[in-house]
């Protein structure tokens, strides 16, 4: 049986790979005898002082090179990122967001992963249920970390009810196994009013608290609740007193475990302080904020970082006039930040448009969910200055592509105002509303602003 190759997508310029003469087409088959199953194995195996790989050329002759690469990077890309097929879901949990878009999206919208592997290469959340021991194994001896596991509930029958898969509360043993390797891992409960507050949520932390030091933070976010639900089991948002009730058990959970660990360790998301009406804890509350990515800490952030990036800004009285769209849930913030900007430099008057989310209802409030249709809509007619400045978090990964298919380019010709897309930091923040162009302060001479 001829093996399974990895094709090879690219070769860097003055790399070992080009010295070997291996080109885009070729496929890898084994490095040391051992078949690649994906990309940890290839990276597991080619860091070694020496090694013997084999090749299939494009021609279909196989070539075996002795390469003496002292641990350096051979210099390929291949066309599968994974060196495998990506896993799909085995569960149909109650809270999944997929199952809540209307038809006719992109068909990679639609598609569900719950593979652990993406949890090192992306960050992803897993849920362990399509775990083998094997992945285990694997996962200890390649001393990969941190793995972020999609928990929700540590009452197993809970969690079978919730995941609506009869092998998620046993899934749960695989956490004993990573704590006993040393494996770093980070949690994360997605809140479902009625279903795992309350007391399910004072067991989950109770439980998840005995993981650390190896479980080293746990996020709470609440379910997200779109106007496409028929048919699926009824959720209600959280509300500002569900939100006061979690923030009370977390606040309570955080001063318990920072006196006997060092570690605030249980973390709620920036929308449970909005909701509750709240402000944002200090930036000391947040443990380095490792829980970035799942909102927790976004918005104090922020707020720092815009203050930083000002105080290192002259003051310049160029008049400009702009503005900024975002989710209603950051809004007031952005507000806030844009006052701060133009307190400094008082040229700038910027507008700040919360755009309600009809696309999916209003009850979905963060800006990574709204749409170009819902921009137009609600932007035609305002004044918007020389230009619009749209967060990062609104496309789709390095395109410039909404979740309905529009374009930056489109909205652009249906609002005629220049669009720039803004990254996440303070100091991009800043550098957006002062016009920099590629982190360059821009010309004042004429005041001619160029594209971001």
């Amino acid at each position: 049986m001829s093996k399974r190759g990895h094709v090879i997508k690219a070769v860097d310029t003055g790399s070992i790979a080009e010295e070997l003469e291996l080109e885009p087409g070729d496929e890898v088959l084994s490095i040391d005898g051992h078949e690649l199953e994906d990309i940890f194995d290839y990276e597991y195996y080619v860091n070694s002082e020496s090694i013997l790989m084999t090749v299939r050329k494009k021609n279909g002759e196989e070539w075996e090179l002795e390469i003496e690469n002292q641990y350096e990077d051979l210099g390929l890309t291949f066309e599968n990122g994974l060196m495998s097929e990506y896993r799909t879901c085995r569960n149909n949990c109650i809270f999944c967001f997929i199952d809540q878009m209307p038809p006719g999206m992109r068909d990679t919208l639609y598609f569900k992963d719950d593979d652990s592997r993406l949890s090192f290469l992306q960050g992803n959340y897993v849920t362990l249920t399509n775990m083998s021991e094997h992945d285990i194994a694997r996962i200890i001896e390649f001393k990969l970390a941190p793995i972020n596991i999609s928990v929700h509930t540590t009452n197993p029958e809970l969690r079978c009810r919730m995941l609506h898969n009869r092998f998620a509360g046993e899934a749960l043993s695989k956490i004993d196994r990573l704590y006993e390797a040393g494996v770093s891992m980070n949690g994360q409960i997605v809140l479902c009013k009625g279903v795992n507050d309350k007391e399910e949520l004072e067991r989950t932390i109770s439980d998840l608290s005995k993981y650390l030091p190896y479980m080293e933070s746990v996020s709470i976010v609440p379910v997200g609740v779109s106007k496409f639900r028929d048919g699926l089991f009824p959720l209600s948002p959280i509300e500002k007193e569900d939100a006061v009730s979690v923030l009370e058990i977390v606040e309570r959970w955080q001063k318990k475990l920072y006196k006997e660990y060092g570690s605030h360790f249980i973390h709620a998301s920036d929308e449970f302080y909005i909701l509750a009406e709240r402000p944002m804890p200090e930036e000391t509350r947040y443990d380095g904020y490792i829980q970035l990515e799942n909102g927790v800490g976004m918005l104090r952030l922020l707020e720092t970082e815009v203050k930083d990036a000002l105080k290192e800004e002259a003051a310049v009285d160029a008049a400009e006039e702009l503005s900024i769209a975002t989710g209603t849930l950051a809004a007031p913030f952005i507000e806030q930040h844009a006052r701060l900007v133009s307190d400094k430099f008082p040229g700038r008057t910027i507008h700040v448009y919360p755009i309600v989310n009809h696309f999916f209802g209003e009850q979905i409030t963060v800006a990574g969910l709204i749409t170009g249709q819902d921009l137009i809509a609600q932007l035609k007619g305002k004044p918007l200055g020389k230009r619009l400045l749209l967060p990062e978090c609104m496309f789709r990964s390095g395109e410039e592509v909404f979740l309905d298919d529009l374009t930056r380019q489109d909205v652009q010709n249906a609002l005629q105002v220049q669009v720039d897309i803004v990254k996440s930091s303070g100091q991009d923040f800043v550098n957006a509303v002062l016009g920099y162009v590629n982190n360059k302060k821009p010309s004042y001479d004429g005041y001619e602003l160029k594209e971001i």
